[in-house]
C-alpha cells in the first residue's frame, strides 16, 4: 500500500532542530552569510571593527544606503545646483537670503558633490563590494561541488511522498538519476539515494543585480568625474557654424577630471530648421515637426555629412551627442549711420518668452556707428517681436509660426558699458548711459515694422530696416563617457531581479532501499529556497514520472490502483495521508 507525506506548508522553512537533523542537505541554498554575531569577539577594536564590517557588508545596511541615496537624490532635483545653473541660484540666493544661508551650510546647492551625499555613495559602493565578494566565491564553490546528500529522515522535508515496488532499488535509483538529469537537475547517486538540485539562476540572478548596481555606480562616477556639457546657438543659414573647442560654446561645464584634449573633434552648421504646429482644436500650437538639418564633418579632415537632428534623436559622435534643445527666430536687421552707410547687417537671436515664441532682445551696435554730428557712438535697440501679430493682441503673438511677423523698436543710443569691464547678456540692454531717441511728441520712439519697413531715426541719425526674419535653434553638446555601462548595468540589474524573485532554488532526493519484506521502499521528498506552492507540483510531477517506470506494489488488503498513486499535496505539520 502507498503511503504519501506531507509535514509542513508549501516552502515552509524547517525548525532549527530538524535543521540540524537535516545536516548538509538543508544548508547552503543561498549564498547569504551565516549570521556570526554569536561567536562575535569580545568588546575591543578588533570586535568592534568585525562588527562595523558584519553591518556595513549586510544587504540590509545596503538597502539602507541605496535609499538614503535617493532620498539625498531628491533636493538635487527641487532646488537650484550651482553647476547646472548659476543665475536660477543667484536668483534664489536674492529672494530667500536666511534659508540660502541654511542651504550652502547643507551644500544644497552643490548636492552631487557635497560631502555628505559623497559618503553616502562611498558607504553603498563599500557595502555592495564587501557583500558581493563573499557571495561570488561562495557560489563558485557551489558550483564545483555537488548537491548534498539525503538526509536521514526525509519525512521532515516540506513535501514528501513514498511507495513500494518490485523493481529493484539500483533500477529505481537509475530511473531516478536519469530522470532527474532530463528535468535539467543537477543529479548524482549518493549512497542508498539520488540528490539533485535546480534554480542556481536565482543566486545568479541575485549576484547579478548586485554587481549591475556596483557597474552603474562607477559608470555615474566616471560620467560625472568625466563627462563635459555645453550649449551652442546657431542660426540656419548664416554661414556660421560649431568646431567642438571650448571657445566655441555659448556656456560650458564640465567634470573634475576633464581635459579640454578628451573633446571629440568634430564639427556642424544648422543649413535649416523647420518647425509645423497644430493649426487647430485643443492642441493649437503644439509642434508636430521639430527638427533641424545639419552638415556635420568628423575630424579635422573628415568629409561633409548630411543628418536630421530631432527631439530626443540627437547626432551621435562617439562618445559625444548633438541635442536639439531650443528654437526661435532671428530679425535680420540692417543699421545705417547719418551717411548711409552700413554700419550693422545680421539676424539677431531673441529670446522666446512663451510657447508661441513671443521673443525680447537687444541689438548692439558697438562699433563704426556715427550720428549726425559725426560723433561715434553705441546704439542699442530694444527688440520685441511676434511670430503672429494679431490686432488687438498687441503683446503676445497667438501663433508660434510666421504668419505675420511684427517687430518692435525702441532705439537708444550713448555708451553700452560693454568696455567697464563687467560681463552682461547680449539679451538685455544696460541703460544706465544710453539716452532714448525722441519721436515728434518728444516721447520715447518706438515703432512696429514688418519685413522690409524701415525706422528713420529722428535727427539724421540714420536709418534701422527690418529686412526679414530667419530661424536659430539651440543644440545641447554633451559628452559622458560612462552612459553605456549605466545602460548595461540597468538592464542587467533588471534581468537579475527578476531572476532572484522568479526562479526557485530546489532540492529533490530519491531513495529506494529494500524494506524488511523484500520489497523496495522509494521515497521522495523536496526542500525549497523560499515559500512557493510549486515544490509540491514539482515534486509530484517527478514521482508521478517516476511511478510509471516503477510502479507500486500489489498490496494484499486493497490492490486498488489509487491505493499506490503517490502524490503530493501540502498540508499543516505532522499531517498524514
Amino acid at each position: 500500500m502507498s503511503k504519501s507525506t506531507v509535514n509542513a506548508g508549501p516552502g515552509e522553512t524547517p525548525a532549527p532542530s530538524e535543521e540540524r537533523d537535516l545536516g548538509a542537505a538543508g544548508s547552503q541554498l543561498s549564498t547569504a552569510p551565516a549570521d556570526s554575531l554569536a561567536n562575535m569577539p569580545g568588546l575591543g577594536v578588533v570586535g568592534w571593527a568585525r562588527w562595523f564590517w558584519r553591518q556595513l557588508t549586510s544587504m540590509r545596511v545596503a538597502l539602507l544606503l541605496l535609499l538614503l541615496l535617493a532620498l539625498g537624490a531628491i533636493p538635487g532635483s527641487l532646488i537650484p545646483q550651482s553647476g547646472n545653473d548659476e543665475t536660477k541660484v543667484a536668483e534664489f540666493r536674492r529672494a530667500h537670503g536666511s534659508l540660502a544661508v541654511v542651504y550652502d551650510r547643507l551644500g544644497l546647492f552643490h548636492v552631487y558633490s557635497s560631502v555628505w551625499f559623497s559618503a553616502i555613495y562611498l558607504l553603498l559602493f563599500i557595502s555592495l563590494v564587501g557583500c558581493i565578494v563573499p557571495r561570488t566565491w561562495q557560489f563558485v564553490g557551489q558550483l564545483r561541488g555537488r548537491p548534498p546528500g539525503a538526509p536521514r529522515t526525509l519525512t521532515r522535508l516540506p513535501a514528501y511522498t513514498t511507495w513500494q515496488t518490485r523493481a529493484e532499488p539500483e533500477q529505481v535509483r537509475e530511473a531516478a538519476l536519469a530522470l532527474l538529469k532530463k528535468r535539467r537537475f543537477r543529479a548524482h547517486a549518493s549512497g542508498d539515494a539520488v540528490a539533485a538540485e535546480k534554480g542556481y539562476l536565482r543566486e545568479v540572478g541575485n549576484l547579478a543585480f548586485h554587481i549591475a548596481l556596483i557597474v552603474m555606480l562607477v559608470a555615474f562616477a566616471w560620467g560625472q568625474l568625466f563627462k563635459s556639457e555645453g550649449n551652442k546657438l546657431l542660426v540656419e543659414g548664416s554661414g556660421g557654424g560649431f568646431s567642438n573647442t571650448l571657445i566655441s560654446y555659448d556656456d560650458f561645464k564640465s567634470g573634475n577630471l576633464f581635459d579640454t584634449d578628451d573633446l571629440n573633434p568634430f564639427s556642424f552648421t544648422l543649413d535649416k530648421f523647420t518647425g509645423t504646429y497644430e493649426t487647430s482644436g485643443p492642441n493649437t500650437g503644439t509642434p508636430r515637426t521639430y527638427q533641424a538639418a545639419l552638415t556635420y564633418s568628423v575630424g579635422a579632415y573628415g568629409k561633409d555629412q548630411k543628418t536630421v537632428v530631432k527631439v530626443n534623436h540627437p547626432l551621435e559622435i562617439d562618445d559625444s551627442k548633438v541635442y536639439l534643445t531650443a528654437h526661435g527666430y532671428a530679425p535680420v536687421i540692417t543699421v545705417r549711420d547719418g551717411k548711409g552707410e552700413i554700419v550693422f547687417h545680421d539676424a539677431v537671436p531673441l529670446l522666446p518668452l512663451d510657447s508661441n515664441v513671443t521673443s525680447s532682445g537687444v541689438i548692439k551696435v558697438l562699433d563704426g556707428y556715427r550720428n549726425a554730428r559725426g560723433v561715434g557712438e553705441q546704439l542699442g535697440i530694444a527688440a520685441f517681436f511676434l511670430p503672429t501679430y494679431t490686432p488687438g493682441s498687441e503683446t503676445a503673438s497667438t501663433f508660434p509660426s510666421l504668419r505675420n511677423p511684427v517687430l518692435n523698436l525702441t532705439p537708444y543710443y550713448g555708451d553700452l558699458g560693454v568696455n567697464s569691464g563687467i560681463p552682461q547678456s547680449v539679451y538685455q540692454l544696460d541703460k544706465a548711459h544710453m539716452k532714448g531717441f525722441k519721436d515728434a511728441k518728444n516721447a520715447q520712439l518706438r515703432e512696429n515694422l514688418k519685413p522690409g519697413e524701415t525706422m528713420t531715426l529722428p535727427g539724421g541719425a540714420g536709418t534701422v530696416t527690418y529686412d526679414g526674419t530667419r530661424q536659430w535653434a539651440n543644440f545641447q553638446i554633451t559628452q559622458q563617457p560612462g552612459s553605456g555601462w549605466a545602460l548595461g548595468g540597468a538592464i542587467t540589474a533588471i534581468f537579475g531581479l527578476a531572476a532572484s524573485l522568479f526562479i526557485q532554488r530546489r532540492r529533490v532526493w530519491v531513495r529506494a532501499v529494500r524494506g524488511a519484506d523484500g520489497v523496495t521502499v522509494v521515497e521522495m521528498a523536496g526542500l525549497g529556497r523560499s515559500e512557493s506552492a510549486k515544490l509540491p507540483e514539482e515534486l509530484g510531477a517527478l514521482a508521478a514520472t517516476l511511478y510509471d517506470q516503477a510502479p507500486g506494489a500489489p498490496d494484499a488488503a486493497d490492490d486498488s490502483p489509487e491505493s499506490t498513486d503517490p502524490h503530493v499535496v501540502p498540508a499543516e505539520k505532522g499531517a498524514e495521508q
